[in-house]
């Protein structure tokens, strides 16, 4: 026989449903307070002034002992440890640096003692960066200065290059990276190569381009790697001319470091420096070498893009150990896509006998639909397509 409670509410006897509605209210009511004491322990224990400092994120300790050519970092005090705020990667180990004689930094990293038994949430990456914050600047790689936001060493020895690097297998096959640049001169040709382009192509974006920010975000959401390219002055300047802010031969160092600081200045998030044109530039060190200089220490990696053969950025870069690449392959010499797909399937060829290779092109049209169409059908013959950081920096550990 079914119970009262599953009878319709008039077919019930009054004196039956009278007892069974005070019954179900007091156990209601005493839900309610139950419920209402839980979430009320809850507000407090978040708001409580310890739990919103142990929720915020611990930066890296600062390195800084007052010389000039050298840096450690400081253990933190004992009583100001929390074991649960978070702590990057590389907040673990103390780091020297010390500048030798020829101007280069050597960086030396030793474990640091821990303070306290309790445990410890590591946060960060060292390497590559996560997809939901790709668009967003790691702020222990930047510095203020005259110019805007320079991209710098973290204190913990981060470097750009390495953050801001896309993720690749690890496997040892064929790898190839492909540069696409001249992104934001051409508001259409930019959103085609951020749309069209497989997320394994670097961008390389032109200093002297248009909503570079914009531009830098939407292709980080879209998993690029990216490079920032800087106006060299080129053979036949100024009737070539690359545009304002170019980096020239006769100019003193001084000028084209503020030069390049402000081209630095327009974006976040790359890893690198690609020269824009520049064939005169490239083929005399002592214009080249003060740049290189500063490229490196600031954690960037610097690319060749081939273009000139009388180029000094080889043996520049190797003197002052800065991580570099250099372009196998000009890929859209001809703008026509066969050719271009052409020129690719050499690239392949150049990369399947040295292991890894790098082509360059410009954002034509035609340049992303070989690329875009090459790139699916390479990946079905076991080429991996990769950031050109993945390549660099085999090259600078071995």
């Amino acid at each position: 026989m079914p119970s009262d409670l599953r009878k319709p509410l008039m077919g019930r006897q009054r004196k039956k449903s009278a007892g069974s509605f005070w019954r179900f209210s007091a156990l209601s009511a005493l839900v309610v307070i139950a419920i209402g004491g839980i979430g009320a322990l809850s507000v407090y224990s978040a708001l409580s002034p310890g739990n919103l400092q142990r929720a915020s994120t611990a930066p890296d300790v600062a390195m800084d002992n007052g010389d000039p050519n050298t840096s450690a970092q400081t253990p933190p005090d004992k009583s100001s440890v929390d074991p649960l705020a978070p702590q990057s990667g590389r907040s673990g180990a103390n780091v020297q640096r010390q500048t030798m004689p020829d101007g280069n930094v050597v960086s030396t990293f030793s474990p640091r003692q821990r303070e306290g038994d309790g445990p410890v949430l590591m946060t960060g990456q060292t390497y590559g960066q996560d997809p939901r914050l790709a668009a967003q600047p790691n702020e222990d790689l930047l510095e203020d200065t005259a110019f805007g936001r320079l991209p710098k060493v973290s204190a913990g020895g981060l470097r750009p290059m390495e953050q801001y690097a896309r993720p690749w297998s690890g496997s040892r096959g064929t790898r190839i990276a492909i540069i696409v640049g001249g992104l934001g001169l051409s508001q259409t040709g930019t959103q085609k190569a951020i749309r069209d382009l497989p997320p394994e192509v670097t961008l390389g974006f032109a200093a002297s381009g248009n909503s570079l920010q914009r531009w830098m975000q939407e292709g980080r959401r879209e998993g690029h790697e990216i490079l920032l390219q800087v106006p060299f002055e080129p053979f036949g300047y100024p009737g070539t001319n690359p545009g304002p802010d170019t980096l020239l031969v006769a100019g003193p160092a001084k000028l084209n470091l503020e030069r390049l600081h402000r081209a630095m200045g327009k974006i976040t998030n790359y890893t690198g420096i690609m020269n824009y044109l520049g064939g005169r530039f490239m083929a005399d060190e002592k214009a080249l070498e003060p740049i290189i200089k500063d490229i490196g220490q600031r954690g960037l990696l610097f690319i060749d893009d081939g273009s000139s053969a009388q180029s000094k950025s080889g043996p520049v870069t190797k003197a002052l150990s800065t991580a570099a690449g250099f372009a196998d392959l000009q890929l859209d010499d001809q703008v026509n896509e066969n050719a271009i797909l052409r020129k690719l399937d050499d690239l392949e060829r150049i990369a399947r006998r040295n292991g890894t290779a790098i082509g360059v092109a410009s954002a034509f049209d035609e340049s992303i639909g070989a690329i875009s169409k090459w790139s699916v059908e390479a990946a079905a013959r076991g080429i991996e397509i990769v950031g050109v950081s993945a390549l660099v920096s085999e090259k600078t550990e071995q």
